[in-house]
């Protein structure tokens, strides 16, 4: 088993959503035999860890997952042991998702293509 550090972002709705666009992107440890499983454990973790809640005021609050943006294998620590995360608020939240879209749909193909290489 190998680990990888991936990237899990998730795009934050507080009420009606008529605020700046906020995401926040955390990156994540996940130990797999290869970069698709990982890319997939990691998926499956955002998916997991998606929330509503309301916050102080009574407001409700969305965690969407948006996808897994990057990938790099790493020496051992624990399974998705969370060690930094970052909100960002964007102007643009369509291009923002579309980015993250992107990203995902490109580590995706990358990571198959390595594990089959690989094997």
């Amino acid at each position: 088993m190998k680990w990888y550090l991936a990237k899990i972002v998730y795009r934050i709705i507080c009420g009606d959503g008529s605020h700046t666009p906020q995401f926040d992107e955390q990156l994540r440890l996940i130990q797999a035999d290869d970069s698709f499983q990982a890319f997939q454990k990691a998926r499956l973790l955002g998916h997991r860890e998606q929330d509503d809640y309301l916050n102080a005021q009574e407001k409700p609050v969305h965690w969407k997952f948006l996808d897994v943006t990057e990938l790099l294998e790493v020496n051992n620590f624990n399974d998705g042991l969370e060690i930094y995360s970052q909100i960002k608020e964007e102007d643009d939240a369509k291009l923002y998702i579309n980015n993250v879209k992107q990203k995902a749909n490109l580590l995706q193909q990358y990571s198959l293509e390595r594990a089959a290489y690989l094997n």
